[in-house]
């Protein structure tokens, strides 16, 4: 029993902290997740013609889950990549000294940095081959040909979507349990007076 509880355990704590880490965003963070969320969706879009345009074409119309999985992926893909935004500008940001962390903690907070960036970046290129026409895709084309395209690469595709949304959530969950829980508790703690002070 105990066993079987720790992973739920530990999905449980990394959901909360991604969840403290996400109330913590301040409006510049914010603006950041809808500006980038906005670029996403219109580069995977307009690319594999989810939004009609005169500059690309696609043999095979969308499906219906099409849909939900770009807009889906192009939202956790923009809030990613406010996880990198400084919540204030230069002039805003509170002075607050931190004790720096030993070299253990920063090899392990770069080795998380790394992993999120990569599940990201993994995560929105998948999305696009998911949404893509699978015959207008160059690499399956190439590799499969029109029949094989669709006779193999299609049924795949859903798959893939899943995968896309899976990789982009783990990414931002760890992102924003990164912000929360910091190495040394007195920077964490620093972190929140911090932001109680600015007034968020």
């Amino acid at each position: 029993m105990r066993t079987s509880s720790q992973p739920s355990g530990k999905l449980q704590s990394s959901l909360a902290m991604a969840w403290q880490g996400l109330r913590m965003w301040t409006p510049r963070q914010i603006m950041a997740a809808v500006l980038s969320s906005v670029g996403v969706a219109l580069l995977i879009g307009i690319a594999t013609v989810l939004i009609p345009n005169p500059l690309f074409a696609r043999d095979i119309p969308p499906v219906w889950w099409n849909y939900p999985i770009w807009i889906l992926t192009a939202v956790l893909s923009g809030m990613l990549v406010a996880t990198y935004v400084r919540p204030y500008s230069a002039a805003q940001t509170p002075t607050v000294e931190a004790p720096s962390a030993s070299g253990a903690e920063d090899a392990v907070l770069g080795k998380n940095e790394k992993r999120s960036s990569r599940l990201g970046m993994v995560g929105t290129f998948l999305a696009w081959f998911a949404v893509g026409c699978p015959v207008c895709n160059k690499i399956a084309l190439l590799a499969l040909g029109y029949s094989g395209a669709i006779t193999y690469f299609t049924p795949v595709q859903p798959f893939l979507a899943a995968a896309a949304v899976i990789f982009c959530g783990v990414a931002l969950v760890l992102r924003l349990k990164g912000q929360v829980a910091c190495p040394t508790p007195r920077v964490a703690a620093k972190n929140v007076q911090a932001h109680e002070s600015a007034g968020v």
